[in-house]
């Protein structure tokens, strides 16, 4: 037995939610319906505008429950070619005409009370069942209203939430029309004559309720039908974007609702300098980050580069080359007699002919000229892209150069141990690579110099080594493998 039940409650929580909100929305259309009937039969028999306007309400909702039918099939149909934004926006059409609906039924209430109350006084007949069928009232719009609440929170609907609201206000408005009822039938049993007009006076009342609680929604479906933003999803989106490493400003955050759905597009500024893979890794981590607050949010995110200051030149390079898709390295500026020259190595295709990768060095020689005005000469080295890995050939001198290799290290001043130094020879090239240790507190610009010093005394002891790569670590540093 409680497997059965754990296994329909299964399979209501899996419940399509297209499908589960047609049902709610189809359960509402036949309360309705039954509840229409029920007090135009009861109003009619009593006489009462309490009833009445009662039996228009739910004539109204009648209407609006069909219309939610209708809006919620539409609303959830896949977006196409000529809605690339989906359908959602019909459930805020939906809602809008209800509300209307509401604001309608509202003026023939108050034209009929003030009709009732100074020209053409109606005399009410309250008996069992008037008041049973306004009860049978309250209870099934209790239950309507909370099932549709539940549908239309759940997946945050507004022509749901609309048909939950008639639902909700018919339970105030039955329950005033009681009370009026209540008072009626005092009057005939006291003979009290000021209490006679009490049943139009709720009218009055359940007219003001459909009023408020019209235009509340009203201002709301016109909200979203003028995608003007929620009040809330853009600061909680702020927030959390905020939290989000990489990310140096939000220069733009556009919300707008569409049906239950959220369409988002931010516009965030990130480090001008880092690679394009790792700007991917920050946009995907701010939209994983929005989809946690909302999953079915549609985001858009445009990322731009900050500009480096005005002030520090090399970053400035950097920049211009990475917008114009070149990869550089070993950026350096000088000043001689007073004026700005710039070095950098440009690696381009290997395939590229001599002619073709000169065009494009003179290219980014002339951008960094055009844009830095204050740059004098550029000097690009030309090298070629490593993309394939490459196979280091066996070597029967290695042990030998690596032993001469580390003896020339250990010898270097400020050098406190070597190791992991291993020499390959791959195609013609000698490419060497070791662990510097040194001592902790020296600064990062004099570490720079050494292992400079260190790759020049290894390059004039044997020139057919091509490259040096160095990793300087503190002394007291455990040589394992450090995790970040």
């Amino acid at each position: 037995m409680i497997s059965r039940v754990k296994s329909l409650r299964r399979r209501k929580t899996d419940l399509d939610p297209a499908l589960e909100k047609q049902s709610v929305a189809l359960g509402s259309l036949l309360a309705a319906m039954v509840l229409t009937l029920l007090k135009i039969a009861v109003g009619v028999l009593t006489g009462s505008l309490g009833i009445l306007s009662e039996a228009a309400h739910s004539g109204l909702d009648l209407v609006a429950a069909a219309l939610t039918l209708v809006s919620v099939r539409a609303a959830d149909k896949p977006a196409d070619p000529s809605h690339p934004f989906g359908h959602g926006k019909i459930e805020h059409l939906s809602a809008f005409v209800q509300t209307a609906l509401l604001l309608a039924t509202c003026a023939w209430i108050i034209v009929e009370s003030i009709r009732r109350l100074f020209f053409a006084p109606v005399r009410v007949e309250p008996n069992v069942w008037a008041f049973a069928v306004m009860f049978v009232s309250v209870s099934i719009d209790t239950w309507r209203s909370r099932e549709l609440f539940h549908v239309a929170r759940k997946y945050n609907s507004q022509a749901l939430e609309a048909d939950a609201l008639h639902f909700s206000t018919d339970v105030y408005s039955a329950s005033v029309v009681i009370f009026g009822l209540t008072l009626v039938f005092i009057s005939r049993q006291r003979n009290l004559s000021w209490l006679r007009n009490a049943d139009t006076v709720a009218a009055l009342a359940v007219a003001g309720i459909i009023v408020y609680v019209g235009l509340r929604l009203g201002r709301r479906t016109v909200a979203a039908l003028v995608d003007e933003a929620p009040e809330g999803p853009p600061r909680s989106i702020a927030e959390a974007v905020a939290r989000v490493p990489g990310v140096l400003n939000q220069e733009r955050i556009r919300v707008r609702q569409s049906g239950g759905r959220l369409f988002v597009d931010l516009r965030l500024t990130l480090p001008g300098n880092i690679p394009f893979e790792h700007a991917q890794s920050v946009v995907n981590l701010v939209e994983s980050k929005v989809h946690e607050l909302f999953p079915t949010a549609d985001v858009v995110i445009h990322a731009t580069p900050q500009e480096p200051p005005t002030h520090d030149l090399v970053e400035r390079v950097r920049a211009i080359a990475h917008r114009s898709a070149f990869q550089v390295h070993d950026v350096t500026a000088y000043q001689v007699d007073g004026r700005v020259n710039v070095s950098l190595d440009l690696e381009v295709n290997p395939a590229l002919t001599l002619e073709l990768a000169h065009r494009q060095a003179t290219a980014l020689e002339e951008a960094i000229k055009r844009e830095l005005g204050t740059v004098n000469a550029v000097n690009v080295h030309i090298e070629p892209l490593r993309r394939r890995i490459e196979t280091a050939a066996a070597s029967e001198v290695r042990q030998d150069l690596e032993r001469e290799l580390v003896r020339l290290a250990r010898q270097t001043p400020e050098v406190v141990d070597v190791h992991s130094l291993e020499a390959h020879r791959v195609g013609k090239d000698i490419l060497v690579s070791l662990h510097c240790t040194l001592e902790p507190h020296l600064p990062i610009a004099r570490v720079h110099e050494i292992t400079d010093q260190l790759e020049l005394r290894f390059r004039e002891a044997f020139p057919q080594i091509s490259k040096v790569s160095i990793h300087a670590e503190p002394k007291g540093e455990d040589k394992q493998e450090i995790k970040p």
